[in-house]
């Protein structure tokens, strides 16, 4: 794979410390959720995956529908990242991603399945993590 870009952040005490990218436009302070035993009072990896995915995936549509010449301006995209405990072991992740186009609910359902193919997000936790996608509040 050719690299286009790439990025690295640190983490300095993992879940309550910091987390920082090396050219310093992100520097967020992190918290356990109160969920989880924590006070809540910062950001956690969770939300940051999130709101990654959800830029990403968003980004992926519009992208798609750019080469399928589909007029279309936005792509709401909200992802609801979940953490639990593994029936083996560990920690495992859940990922729900809800669309909301202003298109044909089929046109609408096509993008998106499409974006799910070339998503970098979707491809990486492919086979890992099950994704749920829903577009215009049916799930696909």
């Amino acid at each position: 794979m050719k690299t286009l870009y790439e990025t690295q952040a640190t983490a300095s005490a993992g879940r309550n410390g910091q987390v920082a990218t090396d050219d310093g436009k992100l520097s967020i302070a992190l918290s356990y959720p109160k969920e989880m035993g924590g006070t809540g009072e910062a950001s956690n990896p969770e939300q940051l995956f999130a709101a990654g995915y959800s830029a990403c995936f968003s980004n992926a549509i519009l992208h798609v529908a750019k080469e399928a010449k589909v007029k279309l301006s936005q792509a709401p995209v909200t992802a609801k990242v979940g953490i639990g405990p593994r029936a083996e072991g560990g920690f495992a992740l859940t990922v729900a991603l809800s669309v909301e186009l202003d298109l044909p609910q089929e046109q609408a359902s096509d993008l998106v399945k499409t974006a799910h193919q070339i998503c970098p997000y979707s491809n990486a936790v492919r086979n890992n993590i099950d994704v749920g996608l829903m577009v215009n509040g049916e799930s696909l």
